[in-house]
């Protein structure tokens, strides 16, 4: 896991990565931010000649490509499973089956996004913590 990789949001609500800029603006991390509108666009990215990511947050309905078929694309990627880039849902697709299928494809996480923005600030603060202090056979 590369700690201080880029930060990948795939998200299609232009309101919401407005949000997700504020929020990240405000909690000063240090990472690169670069958000995707689809699944697909972030999947072309993702199958680049990149330095590996730090996490990648998710939004499940997207348009060419959803989050769980892209989570799906990207598990059958032998070099993308051996970077350890954590795949977490961030979305407001909360039903059982949506958490069911997400953890079924080995999701790293399933956060609701909370309406209020002090709370997406909390939710994005304890992602982006937990993360930076989790080990990872690629952190030694």
């Amino acid at each position: 896991m590369n700690k201080d990789g880029t930060i990948i949001i795939i998200e299609d609500d232009t309101d919401d990565q407005f949000i997700l800029e504020q929020v990240f603006d405000e909690l000063g991390y240090p990472n690169e931010i670069i958000y995707f509108p689809d699944g697909q666009s972030a999947l072309d990215y993702l199958l680049g000649d990149i330095p590996p990511p730090f996490i990648i947050l998710s939004d499940i309905n997207l348009p060419k490509l959803d989050g769980l078929s892209l989570r799906k694309k990207l598990q059958t990627d032998a070099a993308i499973n051996l970077r350890c880039i954590p795949y977490l849902y961030f979305t407001t697709a909360l039903n059982q089956q949506a958490v069911i299928d997400a953890y079924s494809s080995s999701a790293q996480g399933f956060f609701v996004k909370p309406a209020k923005f002090e709370d997406i600030k909390d939710t994005i603060s304890l992602i982006v913590d937990y993360w930076k202090k989790c080990a990872a056979p690629n952190n030694f």
